[in-house]
């Protein structure tokens, strides 16, 4: 019997208020006949309602490309690269999967291939190995002979097309490992912390980055960064890039061996976001974007996806950029080699989730295979 059948006699059997089948009258057993050879619909549940007919529009590998609003591509993708005051170090980072800690002399080798691949785009953080290079103001952050301005000025020299995001922070450069400058008690003084943070964004500029990224978290940075920029007549040629919603978490273990940024006491509680706080990362970025951040960024990404689409209704005419942090990456790696799913698709599907989410700039360990990948 065709599903038109079935459906009819089923029908039939529920207009009898005794439950007792009827027989199918001549015209309907004619009716059956006629649907198995004509076009007309045979399906009530399809009959009358187009709008549920959804398959054709995705049953094409390009047509299921083209319900994306978003297509993953080279542009979108930053690097983070992590440099030490080494210049000759090329250390793993066991808990960061294929990644490493270079000193600027491994610098250009490994970035060549890359480039010629399609990479568009770096972060650059500096990590002091050197003895008695951190104080309690992370006076080598700024060093014009330290790893981050060495390194901006040796890739604008060697690679012109090259777009250079400098994070700018204090946790790798300060004795105790926090953000910013300390009071006696042990909190952040906010005040002192962001001229100071402001004066590093400024040596970075200064030095040639395309792009500052305050990831500080310390109140009215973002807006110190700006003034600075215009007063020294460079707010023109300098992308501010705040890390608006950045949320303290778990996640960043693998990122604190590579910088060596684990704090020596407490933790960063106190300034960066608590998970659940939306409404306090809502707020956040609206501040950023009225101090002048030209993008916006939320870190981690996979798990604040809600906070991402946030930050794309806030600021729905700025780019909006997620971080995918170390420990989302390394959990991926993990399960992938644990048999849980295959690891290509998963970082796939990771990334695809942060552009669906409203982001169109990601910052992911994954950038490098992901040029040989989006290049099949």
């Amino acid at each position: 019997m065709s599903s038109s059948a079935q459906v009819s006699d089923q029908a039939f059997r529920d207009d009898d208020p005794k439950g007792f089948s009827k027989p199918s009258p001549p015209s309907a057993s004619l009716s059956y006949t006629k649907s198995s050879t004509s076009t007309a619909p045979t399906s009530v549940s399809i009959s009358g309602d187009i709008s549920s007919q959804l398959h054709g529009g995705y049953s094409h590998p390009l047509t299921r490309s083209w319900q994306a609003e978003r297509q993953l591509t080279k542009s979108m993708l930053i690097y983070p690269l992590f440099i030490s005051d080494d210049d000759e170090e090329e250390t793993a980072i066991p808990s960061l999967p294929g990644q490493h800690r270079r000193g600027i002399n491994k610098l250009v080798p490994h970035l060549e291939p890359l480039i010629r691949k399609g990479l568009r785009s770096v972060i650059l953080f500096g990590v002091p190995l050197k003895p008695n290079t951190k104080d309690a103001v992370g006076s080598a952050a700024d060093d014009p002979k330290g790893p981050v301005i060495q390194s901006i000025r040796l890739l604008k020299a060697s690679f012109p097309q090259l777009y250079l995001v400098a994070d700018v922070c204090m946790c790798e450069y300060t004795s105790h490992g926090h953000c910013g400058i300390l009071r006696d008690d042990g909190s952040l003084n906010n005040n002192l912390s962001v001229d100071r943070i402001s004066d590093v964004a400024m040596a970075y500029a200064e030095a040639g980055a395309h792009c500052v990224a305050p990831s500080d978290m310390n109140d009215g940075r973002v807006k110190a960064i700006k003034l600075k920029l215009i007063q020294a007549g460079i707010a023109h040629r300098v992308t501010l890039m705040s890390y608006a919603a950045k949320f303290s978490g778990c996640l960043y273990g693998p990122f604190r061996d590579a910088a060596g940024s684990v704090p020596s006491f407490g933790d960063r509680k106190c300034y960066q976001l608590p998970p659940g706080g939306r409404g306090l990362a809502r707020r956040a970025i609206r501040r950023d974007i009225d101090e002048g951040a030209d993008v916006i960024m939320v870190k981690p990404a996979n798990a604040f996806l809600d906070i991402i689409s946030d930050a794309k209704e806030i600021g729905k005419d700025l780019p909006i950029a997620a971080y995918q942090v170390s420990g989302e990456f390394a959990m991926i790696h993990a399960a992938a080699n644990a048999g849980v799913f295959d690891m290509k698709t998963m970082a796939f599907e990771s990334l695809e989730g942060i552009l669906r989410a409203g982001a169109n700039i990601i910052v992911t360990y994954w950038t490098p295979v992901m040029l040989d990948w989006l290049e099949s």
